[in-house]
């Protein structure tokens, strides 16, 4: 039977059904699984994001799409583990993210007339731990064991690793370990710059030392961007783009002046980064 293109999310449905036919579907899409699949649903958001931080809305239209389709294959796959205890389809997607947003906004979709920021984030937070008691409870009854979780499992282990230390600590402040003053967050990272010093110079190069170290470093970073307020991820995407700019600065000096990054001394392109500084900054 043929399928046309359509704007009902049905047909996407019933296209990702015959992709993993068995018999008929794809071969890639029928030998994949959820694991297989997680490098290209995350690479996917990504793109959104490209997409949006380029305010390209053509563009961010075709990337959410690809997104949608992630979403659509996980389920599919889902659908067809018929002997687990959990097996869901996309029209259980759906219903549990349509729940969840109504039972969230009782300002909006309930009797609630509150609706002072203050009072939405308690009630939110109130909701949430209702839902967590919620899920516990189902989860028992279909069997499934939660041996694996502890206070820290709230953090997805494939998060992004800047945000994933913040929330991380985040966490862990939530029952009282954490500084409490950015100054020392400093200290830690100034003991924490001597210990990668003392790997290169005591140890000559330690592969893994120095990693371990490092690590340690850029979480110290930032637990200080945390306590700042500031994004770590957003900070260095700004320092990224600056950067870029003045990057893009020197290749184009030294074009204009017939010359080229290969060729170009160091000296010449600090200089050139020196001068991108102060014209940009």
């Amino acid at each position: 039977m043929t399928i046309q293109p359509s704007r009902d999310i049905a047909t996407l449905v019933e296209i990702m059904a015959r992709l993993r036919d068995k018999e008929t579907g794809c071969p890639w899409d029928i030998e994949q699984d959820f694991a297989s699949i997680i490098p290209y649903t995350i690479e996917e958001a990504y793109e959104v994001q490209d997409a949006i931080e380029r305010n390209d809305l053509y563009d961010m239209r075709d990337e959410l799409g690809d997104l949608l389709l992630q979403v659509v294959f996980h389920a599919q796959m889902a659908k067809e583990m018929e002997d687990h205890p959990a097996s869901f389809d996309f029209g259980d997607v759906v219903l549990a993210s349509t729940k969840k947003m109504i039972r969230r906004h009782p300002h909006v979709f309930g009797d609630t007339d509150a609706r002072d920021k203050g009072m939405v984030r308690k009630a939110w937070e109130a909701i949430k731990a209702e839902e967590k008691a919620e899920r516990a409870s189902e989860r028992q009854a279909l069997g499934l064991t939660d041996e694996d979780k502890t206070f820290l499992s709230a953090v997805p282990r494939g998060m992004p690793t800047m945000k994933a230390a913040v929330k991380l600590q985040k966490q862990a402040s939530k029952v009282g370990f954490d500084w409490n003053d950015p100054l020392l967050v400093l200290d830690k990272i100034a003991e924490e710059v001597e210990e990668v010093r003392n790997e290169l110079i005591l140890h000559e190069m330690d592969e893994k030392a120095v990693r371990n170290e490092i690590g340690d470093l850029l979480f110290a970073v930032a637990n200080l961007a945390r306590h700042l307020d500031v994004d770590p991820d957003e900070a260095l995407a700004y320092t990224n783009q600056k950067f870029r700019d003045r990057f893009g600065h020197i290749e184009n000096e030294l074009s204009e002046r017939g010359g080229s990054l290969e060729n170009a001394s160091l000296d010449e392109m600090e200089d050139l980064w020196q001068e991108a500084k102060k014209e940009r900054d």
